[in-house]
């Protein structure tokens, strides 16, 4: 899965400590996330598509569109 999690965080300016504030998790679970390492779990996909308002699809790299 091609998430785009590390995109729109660096888009928006943002450090992964922050991001991993937002999740509630430590730092090193949140670059696991970004690379691959780790699964994403649905929650945190949804919080992150609230948080960065685009769609599911667009997180996952399903859909072009935001």
């Amino acid at each position: 899965m091609n998430l785009r999690i590390r995109d729109l965080r660096e888009d928006a300016d943002l450090t992964q400590k922050q991001v991993a504030d937002l999740l509630q998790c430590d730092q090193s679970l949140y670059s696991k996330y970004e690379r691959g390492l780790r699964p994403l779990p649905l929650e945190a996909a949804v919080r992150l598509a609230q948080f960065y308002q685009v769609s599911l699809d667009y997180l996952t790299g399903l859909s072009d569109t935001p």
